[in-house]
């Protein structure tokens, strides 16, 4: 008998040996995987941390995107307020060169006038002269009439 329980004390030592070994092992398992979980957690917030980052940045993006888009906007809208001006000068040109225009064509017209009552002017003083001409003749041969009934 007390060989069997010196036989089932080695045995029970060996068991335990062997417990032992494979407690170690799963120990060292454990330690590995959590290792490797602590290495995954790691690499989770790089991760986490980078799509944060990316996220800034893809806003930013949008923001700068925006920014462009107004710019453009506005660069179109100042070319569109340039264009609008260069028009209202040509037009205020425009309506100069017209008054100018029309006040040539008026002072031409009164010219014209002018000029239209000269003529008749000269028209009517030159038959005045006519008519004061053929009175002197009459007048001359009336004093010639005179003169020679006065003789007779």
């Amino acid at each position: 008998m007390e060989k069997l329980e010196v036989l089932d004390e080695e045995l029970e030592e060996e068991l335990e040996g062997e417990k032992l070994v494979e407690l170690e092992e799963e120990l060292k398992e454990e330690e590995l995987e959590g290792a490797e979980l602590k290495e995954l957690e790691e690499e989770l917030e790089e991760r986490n941390w980078r799509r944060e980052e990316l996220e800034k940045l893809e806003e930013e993006l949008e923001n700068l995107k925006e920014e462009l888009e107004e710019g453009e906007l506005e660069i179109e809208l100042k070319e569109e307020l340039e264009e609008l001006k260069k028009e209202e000068e040509l037009e205020e040109e425009l309506n100069e060169l017209k008054k100018e225009l029309e006040e040539e064509e008026l002072e031409m017209e009164l010219k014209e006038e002018l000029e239209e009552k000269e003529l008749e002017e000269e028209e009517l003083e030159g038959e005045k002269l006519v008519e004061l001409e053929e009175e002197l003749e009459e007048e001359e041969l009336e004093g010639e009439e005179l003169e020679e009934e006065l003789e007779e």
